[in-house]
């Protein structure tokens, strides 16, 4: 895809992966509009000459709202990127208050903007959906059942979406991240991406129109999946 003179749509860009995403799409010629729930981030964002719009995707209601907020806008890529953990440990009580929370920004958030932004999309002559899933959608972490199961959910969406697209002008892309230093990961130790490379090997992928983007570490992983699923899963819950 040629980015220069596109539109594009960050959620969750006002840090970590979606506000590198934004920079990185915007240095290269695209117009970016981003959301996030953080008015003190995003009024800095704003200051970078990307256009913010306040919004929680956590809800329908917050979905529609945003989208209703872009109907005046044309726009050419949709990246679906804000999330959250809502995870729980083996000896932590399971939340369901805010299970459904991050079930809903992981999972249904996407399928939301994209039914509501599809229409849209079908009008350009060049279009793109990314879907930022993670290396977990390919097999669990232990203690992230919650988030690997809504990943995993979001990966097989993309997949079948991408089928029913092939024959018109939208490009749909995975993005699968490895564990990257963001705020979501702060207290997690071990090697961590930065957030910048893991943006430059997505919008790598965008622009070659590569159907999955499997970043850093995900690489290896993806081939050990390829080879032999059950190992891969041993060794990721165990992470």
């Amino acid at each position: 895809m040629q980015i220069s003179g596109k539109t594009a749509v960050v959620t969750g860009g006002s840090d970590g992966i979606g506000l590198e995403l934004a920079r990185l799409l915007q240095s290269k010629g695209a117009s970016v509009i981003i959301c996030g729930r953080n008015e003190q981030r995003l009024e800095e964002t704003r200051k970078e000459g990307l256009k913010a719009i306040a919004a929680d995707l956590s809800t329908a209601e917050g979905c529609s709202e945003f989208a209703g907020s872009l109907n005046n806008e044309t726009i050419d890529i949709l990246v679906n990127n804000a999330g959250m953990s809502g995870n729980f440990g083996p000896d932590d009580p399971l939340d369901l208050a805010l299970t459904d929370k991050a079930i809903f920004l992981n999972l249904n958030a996407p399928l939301h903007l994209i039914g509501q932004l599809l229409p849209q999309l079908q009008t350009r002559p060049e279009a793109m959906i990314v879907n930022v899933t993670s290396g977990l959608a390919l097999a669990p972490r232990g203690g992230g059942p919650v988030y690997c199961a809504a990943k995993a959910g979001l990966r097989s969406f993309t997949q079948a979406l991408r089928h029913n697209l092939k024959h018109s002008s939208i490009n749909v892309v995975e993005a699968l991240p490895p564990v990257v230093d963001t705020s979501m990961t702060a207290d997690r130790d071990g090697n961590k991406m930065s957030a910048q490379e893991c943006a430059s090997q997505i919008v790598s992928a965008m622009e070659s129109n590569r159907p999955e983007a499997n970043v850093g570490m995900v690489k290896i992983l993806q081939l050990v999946n390829s080879i032999s699923p059950a190992l891969a899963r041993k060794i990721m819950l165990r992470f």
